[in-house]
């Protein structure tokens, strides 16, 4: 199964845990492939690296370069002007192009979505729920 994770439910995982360590975990352990682009991936970095700045969460380092490494990059070739955060269409253009079922988020600019295509847009706990505790 393949899935593009948003930037949030990431900090959450490599920070503070819950469902989004959980999915995180599961893809470090290739139960699941997440996919993304060099943009994405970017982002991630970024967030990261101003997360630590600020002294938020406890920081797992055990988590995030195991997880970059096990993803698939994809270079993405759709453009989308979809949602009501541009910054957010991203990760509609690397779910369709990389034929993703699901992207798992917490953010209400591609929540409110639900559907784009064949993915799913998810929360974290609703996409552990479903399909890793199954």
């Amino acid at each position: 199964m393949r899935i593009v994770i948003d930037t949030n439910v990431l900090i959450s995982g490599v920070f503070f845990g819950g469902f989004p360590r959980e999915i995180l975990s599961a893809v470090v352990g290739q139960k699941i492939t997440a996919c993304a682009t060099a943009e994405i991936i970017n982002e991630y970095e970024e967030i990261v690296q101003e997360m630590i700045n600020r002294k938020q969460g406890h920081f797992n380092r055990e988590i995030l370069s195991p997880l970059i490494k096990t993803m698939d990059i994809i270079e993405p070739v759709t453009h989308v002007e979809i949602c009501r955060d541009p910054d957010d269409n991203k990760f509609l253009e690397c779910a369709k192009d990389s034929h993703a079922l699901y992207i798992v988020s917490g953010d209400k600019d591609l929540l409110v979505i639900e559907q784009f295509g064949n993915v799913q847009i998810v929360t974290a706990k609703d996409f552990y729920e479903k399909y890793l505790l199954s």
